[in-house]
């Protein structure tokens, strides 16, 4: 019986151990983001623009906008847009699918950040972690000096010399 228990017990156990034993999954898109996007956000999936109510879905590059009631999805902004400053706009990021669908609920939420200009963009960080952007100003430093840093760690250890020593 003593036995029966104990097995039990340990089979109880390793199943509680497995369940508990939970994956962590860290998204992070900051190599894809506009560089006219918001700091502070290692992963994006949309950009709500209340000046303009257009959404951005940033892993697709893809602009969301309704035109004669239907959601529209395209690569380049709307004609209409065309003189908006991405850089100066509020961008509003929102990490849930097609937030688009509750368009009334954002409008509402975010329609005090129309007309603020006081949100740094990635463009004009000093963050090194988004100098992986090829569109960042500083992505061609960043490029050389991890290329100089893999190259050096590298033939770290190695001096040049291969001869092996029997």
């Amino acid at each position: 019986m003593k036995k029966t228990i104990f097995i039990l017990a340990f089979l109880f156990s390793g199943f509680a151990l497995k369940t508990a034993t939970a994956q962590l999954r860290v998204n992070v898109n900051i190599g894809v983001q506009p560089i006219w996007g918001p700091v502070g956000y290692d992963y994006a999936e949309y950009y709500y623009m209340p000046d303009i109510d257009v959404y951005y879905n940033v892993p697709r590059r893809q602009y969301i906008y309704m035109e004669r009631g239907r959601w529209m999805f395209s690569t380049s902004v709307p004609y209409r847009y065309r003189s908006y400053n991405f850089y100066n706009g509020y961008k509003v990021v929102i990490n849930e699918p097609r937030p688009y669908r509750n368009a009334a609920m954002y409008r509402t939420k975010y329609a005090s950040y129309k007309g603020q200009r006081n949100q740094e963009n990635i463009r004009n960080s000093n963050d090194s972690r988004y100098f992986e952007n090829r569109n960042h100003p500083q992505h061609n430093k960043w490029r050389q000096e991890n290329n100089r840093n893999n190259r050096d760690n590298g033939n770290r250890g190695n001096n040049g010399n291969n001869k092996h020593k029997d």
